[in-house]
């Protein structure tokens, strides 16, 4: 079993920055994409970016030249660096993973709040 554990979210103003990070804990070896998705209150969730072992990047439109997503395969770690931040770009943010794009396991969250 894998465990997706996420740090980095907290408040931040308009046009400011935030670094997410997740550790993949468990029988690790299996993952072969991770990324992140993201709820907003009253949306579905949606995903916002994945990235394979090999390094291949997915990426929604709304955050393209805002947002990296990166990994770390040795460290079984993937970020999101988020700048110039919006307050739509409030939501829990989920760290995601599995052996393709389809996600089998999810962390708990982490809460990103862009407001002045």
């Amino acid at each position: 079993q894998v465990q997706l554990v996420e740090s980095g979210g907290g408040l931040v103003q308009p046009g400011g920055s935030l670094r997410l990070s997740c550790v993949a804990s468990g029988i690790a070896v299996s993952i072969n994409t991770m990324g992140w998705y993201r709820q907003a209150p009253g949306k579905q969730r949606e995903l916002v970016a994945r990235i394979t072992s090999g390094g291949s990047i997915y990426s929604i439109v709304s955050v393209k030249g805002r947002f990296t997503i990166s990994r770390d395969n040795f460290r079984n770690t993937v970020y999101l660096q988020m700048n110039s931040l919006k307050p739509e770009d409030t939501a829990v943010y989920y760290c995601a993973a599995g052996r393709s794009v389809v996600v089998d396991y999810w962390g708990k969250g982490t809460l990103v709040t862009v407001s002045s």
